[in-house]
């Protein structure tokens, strides 16, 4: 029952999260919202969905280690795996106006989720103060790119035109997005469920189980979203997709999550878990930095970083 759980907690989550943005998305066109807007917020937003619902759902149920492993180890996975296999597909491009804006942004935010991991504790007001600088961010880009569009503007806009479509009709997106929501919420019950179940069967802790099984599993939309956009080459959609869903992961999951269940912070990822993601992050800025493009060898370097991480979780998996 175990495995049954988490798969079917995972492929309703990546059901429930494609119908959303499909919805969400052809429900916005239809309403007149600009490319702009849809890239920014509900591309951005709809992939992080499995990740928002599976946190929230973790720390209701008391499982601080998945609800925060989740998002560190969905950090670590979008950069070093997903970002991984993106390069080797095709070389990505990188904005360097959008570079200098989203890098900064996704490091400062790194920084804060250092902060609230080593204190050990995460409350409403740092949950509050999350979203507020998430909505700040949203703002400021938005602002930015309607009065000075630039290349990171049409980055934005190829995500909403890479974004997956519904029928041409309102009311049918609307429900297409509902049903996302209600298929999201149900895969993060089961997956969760099926997460405690196996860390009490195998005797590890539940962050080891969230930085892993749990973290790859809501991080698949992000995968199917960037891979497909490296194969169309839109290679800089690849890399804008990663970035920014690393700044909706800490600003708005941890956010919404603290604010609606406080949780406390598993020992283990404030000793190893969260230095990986900030490493990996560096990685990125410095391998984006250079030449402003990922190559494939930088590729093959985060798949080899991912698996020797893996490995120290699997051959060391301690509470």
């Amino acid at each position: 029952m175990t495995a049954v759980l988490l798969v079917a907690g995972v492929v309703l989550l990546v059901a429930g999260g494609d119908l959303l943005v499909r919805g969400a998305t052809t429900a916005a066109r239809l309403l007149g919202v600009s490319p702009l807007m849809i890239g920014l917020t509900l591309v951005g937003f709809g992939t992080s969905t499995p990740e928002l619902v599976t946190s929230v759902t973790a720390a209701m149920k008391e499982a601080p280690g998945i609800a925060v492993g989740n998002v560190v180890g969905s950090n670590i996975a979008n950069i070093l795996l997903i970002l991984g296999i993106s390069a080797v597909i095709c070389p990505l491009a990188v904005d360097p106006k959008g570079f200098r804006r989203d890098s900064t942004v996704v490091v400062v935010a790194s920084l804060f989720c250092l902060a609230a991991v080593l204190v050990g504790f995460l409350g409403r007001l740092v949950g509050l103060l999350f979203l507020a600088a998430l909505a700040a961010y949203i703002v400021f880009v938005y602002v930015q790119e309607r009065t000075d569009k630039d290349e990171a503007g049409e980055v934005l806009e190829h995500m909403a035109e890479d974004a997956p479509a519904a029928p041409p009709s309102l009311p049918v997106s609307i429900g297409l997005a509902l049903a996302g929501i209600a298929l999201t919420v149900l895969g993060a019950r089961w997956l969760v469920v099926g997460a405690i179940d196996l860390a009490q069967g195998l005797g590890v802790s539940d962050a080891v189980i969230g930085l892993t099984v749990v973290a790859v599993g809501t991080s698949l939309p992000e995968l199917a979203t960037t891979a497909m956009a490296a194969i169309r080459r839109h290679a800089d959609v690849a890399y804008g997709n990663i970035v920014g869903s690393n700044i909706y992961n800490i600003l708005g999951i941890l956010g919404a999550t603290a604010v609606i269940h406080p949780i406390a912070v598993p020992a283990r990822i404030a000793e190893l878990d969260i230095w990986i993601m900030l490493g990996a992050t560096a990685l990125l800025v410095l391998f984006a930095r250079s030449g402003f493009t990922l190559q494939r060898w930088e590729g093959l370097a985060f798949l080899a970083a991912y698996a020797v991480y893996i490995g120290s979780l699997a051959m060391g998996g301690r509470a």
